[in-house]
């Protein structure tokens, strides 16, 4: 058991009024855990503190190198006001494959659970109470010597900051049109696609931007050697449902993060008697799929949306309606039990849900 330190703030902030304006990413709550990370001593000084600032020298390697690793999960308000996290071994777990991959001190998966409950117990009035609404998590991990050198850091600094998020859909599923990149690449094979890492996201941005301007809402990644078979949408995986019984993914190859919810959603979907496939899927046949009508459904998987649907992508040039339009049934179905059970409605027959209080 890890010795947590707690400092509280002396004056609370004031928490949103208006929680159907929350949005993403904004506002945050009014404490923090850090933990330090020094060789030969190993993970070390614990501690709640208020939130703010965090001082870094300008040699800093993570500013430099980009050594850096985080997570996200969400904390969820339950109809009896007790709290749940949605499979957080799971992220810890994760955080630390990345870690290894990026040649970091891996923090104890147990060490995170426990000092993020711990947090979680000290802020439980941050997590909002509307329909839909949660506590975003964010674990970071980053590299903290300070001199110019690309080599691995003997210092790393762990924190946990907090954020209270309104509802994804606040007037309900709504149906996006994704672009397929066919130009830039995000991730390759043996590199870091598959680590939680800021240069995954940074190599996305530019082509996230064109999208945006093409009136696009997401990127569709193609791999990075042919730029042929389908990868990941943004911060999402891809999922695709044949002839209304069959969900397809592309399968994990080391270029892909594999997410929690994608996990999920192929667990529980098996659990629910569809059939599951992880497979390399050519973006031309995916399109003659789409076109003939064997493919009936698309979404993403995801911790933000938990699952997005797609009513249409652009490729080359070209705009390919999926379905019948709107929300499939099965995609429909998907998220109103995986939410149902993170927010306690549903049975929980996975035993997914850690119970903060």
């Amino acid at each position: 058991m890890m010795n947590l330190k707690t400092v509280l703030r002396k004056e609370l902030k004031s928490k949103p009024v208006d929680e159907s304006k929350l949005g993403f990413g904004h506002v945050f709550t009014d404490h923090m855990l850090l933990i330090d990370y020094t060789e030969g001593i190993g993970w070390h000084d614990a501690r709640i503190v208020p939130y703010g600032p965090i001082s870094l020298d300008p040699a800093c390697q993570v500013l430099h190198y980009g050594q850096e690793i985080f997570e996200g999960l969400k904390c969820y308000r339950r109809q009896d006001g007790g709290l749940n996290l949605f499979r957080p071994r799971a992220n810890f777990e994760r955080m630390a494959r990345s870690a290894k991959r990026m040649g970091m001190a891996p923090l104890a998966v147990e060490d995170g659970l426990e000092t993020l409950l711990a947090l979680l117990k000290v802020e439980a009035d941050w997590v909002p109470h509307q329909e839909g609404t949660s506590l975003y998590i964010r674990p970071t991990m980053i590299a903290t010597d300070n001199h110019l050198g690309v080599s691995a850091s003997s210092t790393y600094l762990y924190y946990v900051i907090l954020s209270p998020s309104g509802a994804y859909y606040a007037t309900g599923l709504a149906p996006v049109g994704i672009y397929v990149e066919d130009a830039y690449v995000r991730a390759v094979r043996g590199g870091v696609g598959e680590a939680k890492t800021g240069g995954n996201y940074a190599a996305s941005i530019l082509a996230g931007v064109n999208a945006k301007h093409s009136g696009y809402a997401q990127v569709l990644w193609l791999d990075g050697v042919e730029q042929r078979y389908i990868e990941e949408v943004g911060a999402m995986n891809m999922m695709f449902v044949y002839e209304d019984r069959r969900i397809v993914t592309p399968v994990l190859n080391g270029s892909i993060l594999p997410g929690i919810t994608r996990d999920s959603v192929l667990k529980l979907a098996a659990h629910m008697g569809y059939e599951t496939q992880e497979a390399r899927m050519d973006i031309n046949a995916v399109i003659q799929d789409i076109q003939a009508g064997r493919i009936t459904e698309a979404f993403g998987t995801g911790t933000a949306a938990v699952v997005s649907p797609v009513d249409h992508i652009s490729f080359k040039g070209r705009e390919i309606p999926i379905g019948k339009g709107g929300i499939g049934p099965i995609t429909q179905k998907l998220y109103d039990t995986l939410t149902g059970i993170q927010y306690g409605r549903l049975e929980d027959p996975m035993d997914w849900i850690v119970r903060v209080n």
